[in-house]
């Protein structure tokens, strides 16, 4: 079986030549005037001077009876770290500029980082199709478009499997702090790798380092929507099976106690998971990552192999970490609750829906 997700040894990875911030400056622009296809006396003036700094791009135009002043900060990634860099930019243009409108523009603008610019009162725009710009009587929000160069996603190695497993120790406990050797462990990684992960979190301000160098997660919200936004459940090879009995809570714990008496690791996920957690949640299948061959379990347990949509869905997870931190509930596993949110997330059936049921009333970030 070979699993969808491949990752390294490390946490770099072989990424296509990214386009240099001239290059992303001249593709905003022509952005903008496709977006202002009706604007006159339309100027570019790069390399702009403001106060002591100078912009990348200045854009002056008129529409209607207004002229309009945009005044561009243009970065080659357009993730949190780098976006809080162009703010502080932004920030001091608009302050020497107050008639201009100060935007963000990356090859795409991801969306953490387009909740922290129009928190900021700034404007964005991206070569994925992303924007949000709002000044005088304009108002145009495009959102919800995919990194078109996804190959070039610089979080794309931070979410691998083996990546994770750091990723899930911090959220399963984002109160704790940290000594570097104690998260290697307790996330079954080695050290450098660990250190690794660390390191690319730090350059995103998603952790940082307290007294003594201990580690400290700052932004879990942002973590958490960037791992599932580079993650689906379907990364787990699902064997699906029929149960000629209804779903019920017994089914779910006969499941546990084969696993248990076999010595298999398992946890409950999906709707089945958040049933368990939310008793008021149906369950109208089960989900749950098994430990090694489902075959002899589902034959114990006198199931059937599934044709075209099964009820019982016994899961080979892509990685170990899937079991960190499960949580007990009327007596049987189930993942982590950042685990549960994740695979919720991208699910057809009202996944998304409880996902964020499970966010709001039980993790609090």
């Amino acid at each position: 079986m070979v699993s969808a997700y491949a990752e390294n040894d490390g946490t770099s990875e072989t990424l296509k030549k990214m386009p240099s911030t001239e290059d992303i400056g001249r593709s905003a622009a022509q952005k903008l005037r496709e977006l202002f296809a009706r604007a006159t006396d339309w100027q570019e003036i790069r390399r702009f001077k403001v106060g002591m700094q100078t912009a990348d791009l200045l854009v002056k135009f008129n529409m209607g009876e207004g002229h309009h002043t945009l005044v561009l900060e243009t970065t080659s990634l357009g993730q949190p770290r780098e976006i809080r860099s162009a703010i502080a930019r932004l920030t001091d243009f608009r302050r020497e500029l107050p008639n201009a409108y100060p935007l963000a523009v990356s090859e795409y603008i991801s969306p953490q980082s387009a909740t922290l610019l129009r928190r900021n009162g700034l404007g964005y725009l991206d070569l994925s199709g992303n924007c949000y710009l709002s000044f005088g009587n304009v108002l145009i929000e495009k959102e919800g478009k995919p990194n078109l160069r996804p190959s070039t996603r610089p979080l794309k190695s931070l979410f691998a499997p083996r990546a994770t497993r750091v990723i899930r120790v911090l959220l399963a406990d984002p109160q704790r702090v940290w000594r570097l050797e104690e998260l290697a462990k307790t996330a079954e990684v080695s050290l450098g790798h660990a250190h690794n992960v660390i390191k690319r979190l730090e350059e995103l301000s998603w952790v940082q380092r307290g007294e003594h160098q201990r580690i400290e997660l700052s932004k879990a919200g942002d973590v958490l929507d960037a791992w599932v936004d580079s993650y689906s459940y379907r990364l787990n090879p699902m064997g699906t099976y029929f149960s000629p009995e209804r779903i019920t809570r017994k089914l779910v714990g006969d499941i546990a106690r084969v696993a248990h008496a076999e010595g298999r690791r398992y946890a409950f996920t999906l709707h089945s998971g958040a049933a368990l957690v939310a008793p008021n949640v149906r369950l109208p299948a089960i989900h749950c990552y098994l430990e090694g061959d489902p075959e002899p379990i589902a034959r114990a347990l006198g199931l059937r192999p599934g044709e075209g949509e099964g009820n019982v869905h016994l899961m080979s997870p892509y990685d170990q970490g899937v079991f960190h931190a499960p949580i007990v509930k009327s007596g049987v596993l189930v993942v982590s609750l950042p685990q549960l949110y994740a695979d919720l997330y991208h699910y057809e059936r009202r996944g998304r829906e409880q996902a964020a049921h499970l966010r709001r009333e039980a993790m609090g970030y």
